[in-house]
């Protein structure tokens, strides 16, 4: 079960960021890099199908009994009555918000074009570092997934680092909207490093990453580019927490109503 958990977890984190991000679409500040987030947000939601298709494989093998235990959503659990196998469409679309495991940080509105940059960029460091070590999984799937995501996360993190720079190290107005997008976002980066059950006990059977030890990579990282940025990391220590537990932010709420809509409002619907 925590194997399916922690899938879940990764799968989540790619979903609502994916979809965060998607809003820039048609909306960036010039054309060029109105095409690179969105390509950007394709690159996560791919993540994502990939992992929700290895969750339901997962899913659909488990015992009867303990398909009941596993999510709260009355329409899934209306398919588990039936003994219905479920798919990626359906952890996507059919879930409810205290069924999802994403991190906070995730969820964040966007705001603006510095906000955005700088919550991908905590993120990208956070992917880049963890895809690197989720190559060595002992589960396959989990695994080969990695390989393929870590090629697009690298573009990634280039990308957010040299928006941080540019904006941080800009003019008067770029470096204080900079500095108030890092000192919001930063409260949030915590929680990419704690340690769930579904994380120790992955981690015991080698097809986890313990994220202790990125932590480490991540802030070298992190210090490096806020330091050419010249930004700061906020004096406050306080991290909000309660994502990877299903305890979320009013803001998810808002992006599962859009994104389930349709399957909501019209179920089992196919193109």
């Amino acid at each position: 079960m925590n194997q399916l958990t922690y899938t879940l977890q990764i799968a989540d984190n790619a979903l609502i960021l994916g979809h965060r991000i998607s809003e820039w679409c048609g909306h960036g500040p010039i054309l060029e890099q109105d095409i690179a987030i969105t390509n950007t947000s394709l690159d996560h939601l791919g993540q994502a199908r990939s992992l929700y298709q290895h969750a339901a494989d997962m899913f659909n093998a488990l015992p009867a009994e303990e398909k009941k235990t596993l999510f709260v959503s009355a329409a899934l659990q209306a398919k588990i009555a039936k003994d219905e196998k479920i798919d990626e469409d359906d952890l996507a679309y059919l879930r409810d918000g205290w069924d999802f495991r994403n991190v906070l940080l995730t969820e964040q509105p966007n705001k603006d074009w510095g906000y955005t940059v700088v919550r991908s960029f905590f993120y990208d460091a956070y992917n880049f570092y963890f895809y690197t070590e989720l190559q060595k999984s002992k589960d396959t799937v989990l695994a080969a997934i990695a390989e393929k995501s870590l090629k697009e996360v690298t573009y990634h993190l280039r990308w957010s680092s040299e928006w941080m720079i540019r904006l941080g190290d800009g003019t008067a107005e770029s470096k204080a909207r900079m500095q108030e997008a890092v000192n919001h976002n930063w409260a949030y980066t915590g929680e990419l490093f704690e340690m769930t059950t579904a994380d120790k006990e992955m981690l015991a059977a080698g097809m986890g990453v313990d994220l202790n030890a990125i932590k480490t990579q991540w802030q070298k990282r992190v210090d490096a580019v806020l330091e050419e940025a010249t930004l700061s990391i906020p004096a406050n220590a306080w991290m909000h927490s309660g994502g990877k537990e299903g305890r979320h932010s009013e803001h998810l709420g808002y992006i599962l109503t859009e994104l389930q809509f349709m399957q909501r409002a019209y179920p089992d619907m196919e193109w």
